[in-house]
């Protein structure tokens, strides 16, 4: 009977087990993590379990995680540590964008520990490659196969909107729920365009490290311990035109970002 399903519904079939592996990978992960309590010390169970649920859905496939481009290469890895260093860089310029419309002044954090930024580094890694598995790995390439990119962009941009927007914070503000709704669809976009046009996930991997190392570590609205620049000023807006223009230059420089790495002449991959 599952042979039947799979052979007349393909496409169906596997969505349906994709959904169903991702989520018990990420129940499970819970489950655990709540029992044992290691996660301060260990936080790659949910990695691991994302990453064998996708192994062994192209198992079934009679494929393997070269379709995502997880492989040890040179090239696969250079991608990795350009998406860093873009991702990095790239929020930091964001940020003196802000400043010049909001008046704020960044300024070195004399308070600053290096050992924060790396410890911060261990856990925000196997948060980033839980969030690319999910939103731009196994589903996202089924889906475009079935239908085309764009179709699966909307699906998987307005996915990977509302895990963040739902969130008690963000619901309380109608400013942060309006540039998270624009932002995370365009972040997604930038993601996906790294995959589709390095044909590696570990492009993206390294630009959302970066984006959110960067977010962190590298500057921040307050100073604390763990962020090598700060900012001085309020950063607020006083009307709404004013803060929809901020919207609209923030997103538009991811925008260009993302243009740029769509028109970059990638030479495809010899491995």
């Amino acid at each position: 009977m599952i042979n039947y399903l799979f052979v007349k519904y393909p496409f169906v079939s596997r969505i349906n087990l994709g959904v169903l592996f991702f989520s018990l990978a990420i129940i499970s992960t819970g489950i655990i993590e709540k029992v044992y309590t290691y996660k301060k010390y260990f936080p790659f169970t949910g990695m691991i379990f994302l990453l064998l649920a996708t192994w062994f859905l192209y198992k079934i496939d009679r494929k393997n995680l070269s379709e995502l481009g997880l492989k040890f290469s040179i090239r696969n890895y250079k991608f990795l540590f350009l998406g860093f260093i873009i991702g990095i860089f790239a929020l930091y310029l964001a940020n003196i964008l802000k400043t010049l419309l909001t008046g704020q002044t960044i300024n070195i954090n004399e308070l600053f520990k290096v050992e924060l930024a790396f410890l911060g580094l261990y856990y925000i890694l196997p948060n980033v490659v839980v969030e690319e598995l999910l939103y731009r790995g196994y589903l996202f390439k089924k889906v475009i196969n079935k239908t085309n990119i764009i179709i699966a962009n909307i699906i998987f941009s307005m996915l990977f909107m509302l895990v963040h927007v739902l969130d008690t914070k963000i619901l309380s503000s109608l400013g942060a729920i309006i540039m998270m709704s624009v932002t995370i669809p365009i972040g997604h976009l930038l993601f996906a365009t790294a995959l589709l046009k390095s044909k590696t996930l570990l492009f993206p991997i390294g630009l959302h490290i970066g984006n959110n190392m960067s977010t962190k570590h590298l500057i921040t609205e307050i100073q604390n311990e763990q962020s090598l620049l700060y900012k001085t000023g309020t950063g607020s807006f006083d009307t709404w035109p004013s803060f929809i223009a901020f919207v609209l230059v923030w997103n538009g420089f991811y925008l260009l970002l993302t243009y740029i790495i769509w028109k970059w002449p990638i030479k495809p991959s010899t491995d």
